[in-house]
C-alpha cells in the first residue's frame, strides 16, 4: 500500500472502494511491527480496538453516514486522556494509572469517527525539547535513528514520519509540536491559546500548555483543529470564539505583508543551513509580489529566561499532586506519611522534571517571588504587547522553528542551558499566546529536515493556514540547502 499524505487521498480510495478502513489499520500496524522497535514511538498500541473502530466507520462509510475524520487513523500523545486507557505523560510516577474518562480533544475525535491507534512516546510530562527524559527511553529520528526526533512531542512526530499513522494529537507548551514538526519533516500546529479545550490533557503549564496536531499536510492539521476547537463546558478557559471551517479557507490571497525578525536571521546559534533556507523563503517571497520587511524585537535574549522562569513555577504547582497517595506509583520502602512523598516523588519522577519542580518552587519561595517570578510576568507581557503590535503591521511573522536541525541522541543531555535554548524561536508564540505553525521547507547537507515557522494575530487561524498551505506547495518544494 502507498504511504497517504492526507486525509482527501484515503477518501479518495475510500470513495472509489479500493480500500477499506480495516486495511488502512492493518497498513499502520504491519508499519508499527515493523518499526518501532527501533524508532520507539509508541509506548502502547490499541490494534484490536482500532481494528474494531475500523469496521465500525466502514459500515457507516456504506450507509452514508460516516463522519469528517472517517479514515484518520491518529496516535496520541502520552498526556492526553483517553478513558480506560493508561495514561503516565512517559512517567515513572503514574505506573499503572489508567484514565477515567476521555478528554474533551479526544472525544471531538471520536465523534468525528477518527481512528485512534495508540499511545505515543514523550518527553516525561512534556518537559524536554529532544524526547529524551521519557521513561521509557527516548524515540529516534527516522532519517536518523542517532539523531533526536525533538520534544516533548518526539514519539507523535516520528509516528507520522515513519508512516504509522496519518496524523497525531500532541501538546504545545513552548514548541513541543512545532520543534519536532520541524526536525522530522511535518506539520506541526499550536492553536491560539484558549483555542482548544485543556480538559484532559495532563497539565505542564497551564497558562501556556495547548493541544495541537501533527500532520504530514496543512489541510490535514486545519482539518484537525476544526474538529477540536470551541468551547467546552469542562474547561473554563476556552475561547467562546466562534470556530471558522478551517478546512474550507485554505485559498491564499495574491499578497500578503510579511515581517521576519532581524535578529533571528542574524542569531549566532542559527545554523548556516537554515538561515540560507530562511533568505531563499523570504527572496521567494519578494518574488511573488509580497511584501516582506525586517523587523526589530528588542526582547528576544529574554524569551527564553521569563519562559523557564514562568513554566517551572506552573509546573510546580501542577505536578503537586503526584504524591504516591491517590493513584500511580507509590515507594514500596516508604514508612511514614512524609517519607511516602519524599520517596514516591524522588523515586517516581526523572531529574528533568525534578530540576524544574526545584526551580519553580525557588522562584515561587517568599524571598524570591517578586525578583524573578513577578519580573517574568511584566516581561511576557511586553513580549506579547509587542508580538501583538507587529501582527498589526503585518499579516504574518516568519522565522526558523528551531536553531539547529536534528542533534544526535546525548548530544545536549549534559548541558540543560544549551538544551533549553532549543526554544528561541518557539516560545515567543507561547508568551504572546498566538498560534503559530511549523511547515517543512527543505533539507540542509545532512539530509536532515529544516522547519519554517509562521505566526499570526489571536484566532487568525485560518489566515495562518491558508498561508502555510502556500508555502508548502510553492516555497517548500523550492527551498533546499545545499
Amino acid at each position: 500500500m502507498k504511504r497517504f499524505n492526507s486525509l482527501t487521498e484515503v477518501r479518495h480510495e475510500l470513495t472509489a472502494g479500493t480500500l477499506t478502513c480495516r486495511q488502512l489499520v492493518e497498513y499502520y500496524l504491519d508499519n508499527i511491527e515493523k518499526k518501532n522497535g527501533q524508532l520507539n514511538a509508541f509506548l502502547e498500541v490499541w490494534a484490536d480496538e482500532a481494528r474494531q473502530q475500523a469496521e465500525a466507520v466502514d459500515a457507516k462509510l456504506a450507509a452514508g453516514t460516516a463522519g469528517k475524520l472517517a479514515g484518520m487513523v491518529i496516535g496520541l500523545k502520552d498526556v492526553l486522556a483517553y478513558k480506560d486507557h493508561a495514561l503516565q505523560s512517559s512517567s515513572h510516577i503514574l505506573d499503572g494509572f489508567k484514565s477515567l474518562f476521555t478528554g474533551t480533544a479526544v472525544q471531538r475525535l471520536l465523534d468525528e469517527d477518527a481512528i485512534l491507534i495508540g499511545r505515543q512516546n514523550c518527553d516525561e510530562f512534556a518537559m524536554g525539547a529532544s524526547n529524551e527524559t521519557s521513561y521509557f527511553g527516548p524515540a529516534r529520528n527516522e532519517i536518523d535513528p542517532d539523531r533526536v526526533p525533538g520534544g516533548s512531542s518526539g514519539g507523535s512526530a516520528v509516528a507520522v514520519q515513519a508512516d504509522m499513522c496519518l496524523a497525531s494529537i500532541g501538546s504545545d507548551t513552548g514548541g513541543s509540536v512545532r520543534q519536532p514538526a520541524a526536525f522530522c519533516g511535518v506539520v506541526g500546529l499550536k492553536p491560539t491559546y484558549s483555542r482548544v479545550s485543556r480538559y484532559g490533557l495532563i497539565a505542564y503549564a497551564s497558562s501556556f500548555d495547548q493541544v495541537g496536531p501533527i500532520t504530514r499536510s496543512v489541510e490535514d492539521a486545519a482539518l484537525l483543529l476544526e474538529v477540536m476547537a470551541g468551547p467546552d463546558e469542562f474547561d473554563s478557559t476556552v475561547s467562546q470564539e466562534p470556530v471558522p471551517a478551517y478546512s474550507q479557507l485554505l485559498e491564499p490571497k495574491a499578497h500578503y505583508r510579511v515581517g521576519y525578525i532581524r535578529d533571528t536571521v542574524e542569531h549566532p546559534g542559527l545554523a548556516p543551513d537554515i538561515k540560507q533556507a530562511l533568505e531563499s523563503t523570504i527572496e521567494l517571497l519578494r518574488g511573488q509580489g509580497h511584501v516582506v520587511d525586517a523587523v526589530d524585537f528588542p526582547y528576544l535574549d529574554y524569551i527564553v529566561p521569563s519562559y523557564y522562569i514562568l513554566t517551572t513555577a506552573e509546573a510546580s504547582s501542577n505536578l503537586g499532586r503526584y504524591d504516591g497517595v491517590k493513584y500511580g506509583y507509590r515507594a514500596p520502602d516508604a514508612t511514614d506519611l512524609e517519607s511516602l512523598y519524599k520517596k514516591s516523588r524522588s523515586q517516581g519522577f526523572g531529574q528533568e522534571v525534578q530540576r524544574r519542580i526545584i526551580l519553580g518552587t525557588f522562584v515561587l519561595s517568599a524571598d524570591y517571588y517578586d525578583a524573578y517570578y513577578t519580573k517574568a510576568q511584566r516581561v511576557r507581557r511586553l513580549i506579547k504587547e509587542q508580538t501583538d503590535e507587529l501582527l498589526r503591521q503585518y499579516d504574518f511573522l516568519i522565522l526558523p522553528t528551531a536553531p539547529t536541525t536534528a542533534f544526535r541522541i546525548g548530544e545536549n543531555m549534559k548541558d540543560p542551558l544549551a538544551m533549553y535554548l532549543a526554544d528561541i524561536f518557539t516560545v515567543q508564540a507561547s508568551l504572546a499566546g498566538v498560534p503559530a505553525i511549523s511547515v517543512p521547507v527543505g533539507h540542509d547537507g545532512q539530509g536532515l529536515p529544516i522547519g519554517l515557522q509562521v505566526l499570526s494575530g489571536a484566532f487568525r487561524e485560518a489566515d495562518m493556514l491558508a498561508f502555510a498551505k502556500h508555502l508548502t506547495e510553492t516555497v517548500g518544494a523550492s527551498v533546499v540547502a545545499p
